[in-house]
């Protein structure tokens, strides 16, 4: 599409066209390889010296529509989707990193991203620093001359801390870097990272993407040398590929994400005021509350706050557990973006593989719980934390 259109326009869309059949909804090219007229032929696509489809590995048509479409609303040259967004992750730091090549992380990330750098990425011969995600500053002291690479998620995941994407950017090229956004929380629908300076987007578009919790996938967003051509270079290679079902998959999620994410936001901001009102809370963590440290950036850098809460229980494991096993509607599960609402103890779930010095680090105490707030009736997630909730008091 050469039009320039709405985000919600491009949302539905962009990134498609109809084939002989005149079918409405895009297609799933349910095919592993593609015929070719001649030799000749397969000889100049095999080579990259001709365009079209080659093998599903790399090229097929129902992911290059979500390429295409998630491209466009990230405002992004080129897009490469993956298995999953941890597959997104490596693909990115396999793609662009030398052995030798130095990379600063925030300190507050998801525990999966957190062990690929600390366990996996070190191993590759690609030293890793970690600074604190609201402090520049700590991260300009962590650069060094083989700094090539700064990674944060923001908002992040559990505890909603955001970072100046902005300061970061310009720290980022002023030391012949390339700045990383995770923009899983947001997505294009509330944050657009390369708007703000940033290089390179990554998804996990398994969560609000997909947003009925039915397939795991990621993406890479960025220009068309370094995610067009080496990310995909990689993807080409070694494979971590998105099928072709779960890419039609998030195809239809990109159609609602605009109205799913405000209703995530709308519900989200209630549960957090509500929490923060009730006896049995001590810490309530989201940046659309006016005393969360990053509100302001919040609302400089995003449309909106985001649909995830997390909160600090009177006590701890034990007391934070009850709250879970009391509920009867949310679901218990890490996954989130999904229009059920999911509860989890990230201490010992998401970030449970980690020392107890790096929860320490990240904030994640025994007491914190994570709920992504889903599309169901607030009053109805309400009552079912509610029951937990209530008991904390009771005992007390």
């Amino acid at each position: 599409m050469t039009q320039s259109y709405d985000f919600s326009t491009d949302a539905i869309r962009s990134g498609y066209q109809r084939t002989e059949e005149g079918e409405n909804s895009e297609a799933i090219f349910a095919t592993s390889s593609f015929v070719f007229e001649n030799a000749a032929q397969a000889a100049d696509r095999f080579t990259n010296n001709a365009p079209g489809n080659v093998y599903s590995r790399f090229t097929n048509p129902t992911v290059r529509a979500f390429e295409r479409r998630l491209a466009a609303l990230e405002g992004g040259e080129a897009c490469v989707a993956t298995s999953s967004g941890m597959a997104a992750i490596m693909a990115c730091c396999v793609a662009l990193l030398e052995p030798g090549d130095h990379v600063v992380a925030s300190s507050g990330l998801f525990g999966s991203t957190l062990q690929f750098f600390k366990k996996y990425l070190t191993r590759m011969g690609n030293p890793v620093d970690f600074a604190k995600i609201d402090q520049p500053s700590d991260w300009q002291s962590k650069i060094n001359s083989r700094t090539r690479l700064l990674f944060v998620e923001t908002p992040s995941n559990p505890l909603t801390q955001l970072a100046d994407v902005k300061a970061l950017a310009s720290i980022a090229h002023e030391n012949n870097a390339i700045l990383v956004v995770d923009n899983c929380f947001c997505t294009p629908a509330l944050q657009r990272p390369l708007e703000l300076g940033a290089d390179i987007v990554i998804h996990s578009a398994t969560k609000f993407i997909d947003g009925q919790g039915r397939c795991v996938g990621g993406a890479v967003v960025g220009d068309s040398k370094r995610v067009g051509e080496n990310v995909y270079g990689f993807l080409r290679t070694a494979g971590p590929t998105m099928s072709a079902f779960n890419a039609w998959v998030f195809l239809k999620g990109l159609e609602t994400l605009e109205i799913r994410m405000q209703r995530h936001c709308q519900s989200a901001g209630e549960i957090a005021h509500w929490l923060q009102a009730h006896p049995a809370v001590d810490q309530v963590y989201y940046p659309g509350l006016t005393d969360h440290p990053q509100h302001q950036l919040c609302l400089e850098q995003q449309s909106d706050f985001g649909g995830v809460v997390s909160f600090e229980v009177k006590g701890a494991k034990e007391q934070a557990w009850s709250v879970i096993d009391n509920t009867r509607m949310l679901s218990i599960t890490a996954n989130l973006g999904d229009a059920k609402s999911t509860i989890t103890h990230p201490a010992t779930t998401t970030h449970g593989r980690l020392s107890d010095s790096d929860r320490a680090e990240a904030g994640i105490t025994p007491s914190l719980l994570r709920v992504a707030v889903g599309l169901e009736s607030v009053a109805d997630i309400k009552r079912d934390l509610s029951r937990g909730l209530d008991l904390i008091l009771s005992d007390r």
